[in-house]
């Protein structure tokens, strides 16, 4: 089936579905195959529930003027996908990176949002159905997209970039990540890479970590704008100011430091930054949050969003899914980064949870998931840092923990903490619940 006729129909009835069980009036069912399902059986349902079209691949279940024939229909998906970006020319900004890059996409929506009729990916939909599904949904009144793109195997971004050809890019870093797919650290920095190489080649910019040596080294020939985290002492700037349309407060030295709001008595956990002479007061826990803001406040700044407004931006962020949540209940104070974890996330909230002045403190970590030869390795790492900071109570959870060398109680899977905890009764303790989200941490919140 001709592509140029499915848009046609999607032009109609700009609604897409890929859930037989959510079938909106008027929308197009993709039946989309899984390991475990086979959508096309589900066409005439979601016909019969409100959709207006379905498309399949298999010629069996094609019955129908409202069915639609295709070859693959997750090739369709993203063909479609590409020709309505096409279409309409919003501009691109791709995102990718092995933490942060929910967090920094959001907060540069955010900002973005401040001047522009900004679109961003929603939730985690950043695979190959997901950016589709992100693009779909643009309007011909949006002015700039922020797409997220995930992966966890070689080439994944450059197929996403193919799909989404981003005008702008921003990694917001490398780490050890879905090892188990990639099968080594240079082929993370090789796949995350495929951003740049996709900029590079279409005469995109990227805006980088000016201090990321991996960042910097695959990203030569390629037009940027820099900025550079906070280091020790805890100070960063934005570079090449006198490039950007509004150059006031912005281009100033930025400082950061770690302080709690007056009113939080947070004893320094929100981080709180200096842009010029504005002092922003952000819902943000932890020292390595400061290069997202930072990130988005180069984004905003190049596209002409004034200095107030990123502040007023940044400011009424608040982080939601267990990402970095602050959450007190009856009995304690929570910092929940439950969605998901890897080994360089995991030691940036150890390190910075350590440096908290506070009294009483717990950590509670679940498993590092999809890290193939090097999980019990790297678990062994995070061992032997919790050993070093002076924590009143350490937990892990999970096999790979249970595996490791030491003194700190384990169980082996989180059930048997929740056991475990129902018996105890911690109170007026910091805690911090940290792991991979297969390990659903979150299910203890309750008990705390």
């Amino acid at each position: 089936m001709n592509i140029e006729y499915i848009y046609q129909i999607y032009r109609k009835f700009p609604l897409i579905t890929t859930d037989s069980r959510v079938c909106p009036e008027n929308s197009i069912f993709f039946a989309l195959k899984g390991d475990n399902f086979n959508g096309n059986c589900f066409a005439q349902a979601a016909l019969y529930k409100g959709c207006a079209y379905a498309v399949v691949d298999e010629a069996e279940f094609a019955g129908g003027e409202h069915i639609i024939l295709v070859e693959n229909v997750l090739e369709t998906l993203q063909k479609l996908a590409n020709l309505h970006r096409k279409t309409l020319g919003t501009k691109i900004i791709g995102i990718t990176g092995t933490n942060g890059k929910t967090t920094t996409k959001e907060l540069i929506a955010s900002v973005l949002s401040q001047k522009f009729n900004t679109h961003y990916t929603q939730g985690n939909l950043n695979n190959h159905i997901g950016v589709p599904l992100t693009l779909l949904q643009l309007t011909g009144e949006h002015e700039i997209a922020v797409v997220e793109m995930g992966a966890n195997h070689l080439h994944e971004i450059a197929g996403l970039c193919a799909i989404a050809e981003p005008n702008f890019g921003i990694i917001t870093n490398v780490g050890k990540a879905h090892l188990e797919g990639f099968g080594s650290f240079e082929n993370i920095i090789k796949t995350k890479g495929e951003l740049y190489d996709f900029i590079r080649k279409n005469g995109g910019k990227i805006f980088i970590n000016a201090d990321n040596p991996y960042l910097t080294e695959i990203a030569k020939g390629i037009p940027q704008v820099e900025y550079s985290p906070p280091k020790s002492p805890l100070k960063g700037e934005l570079k090449g100011g006198t490039t950007f349309e509004n150059t006031t407060a912005l281009t100033s030295p930025i400082s950061v430091a770690e302080r709690s709001r007056s009113t939080g008595g947070l004893g320094g956990v929100f981080l709180k930054i200096k842009i010029g002479n504005i002092d922003i007061q952000t819902n943000l826990i932890g020292a390595y949050n400061a290069e997202n803001v930072l990130a988005a406040a180069c984004i905003g700044q190049y596209f002409g969003v004034s200095p107030e407004k990123i502040k007023f931006a940044l400011e009424n962020y608040k982080p939601s899914n267990n990402r970095s949540q602050y959450f007190e209940t009856q009995r304690n104070k929570l910092i929940i980064d439950a969605y998901n974890a890897n080994p360089t996330s995991m030691a940036a909230a150890i390190d910075n949870f350590s440096k908290m002045e506070v009294n009483k403190k717990i950590v509670i970590l679940g498993d590092m998931r999809e890290l193939g030869e090097d999980s019990q390795k790297e678990h062994q790492k995070i061992v032997h840092l919790l050993e070093k900071c002076n924590f009143d109570h350490c937990f892990l959870i999970g096999e790979s923990f249970s595996k490791t060398r030491t003194c700190f109680h384990t169980f082996p899977n989180t059930d048997g903490f929740i056991q475990y905890l129902k018996e105890q009764d911690f109170r007026d303790f910091y805690i911090l619940i940290k792991g991979s989200r297969g390990m659903k941490m979150e299910k203890t919140i309750e008990l705390l």
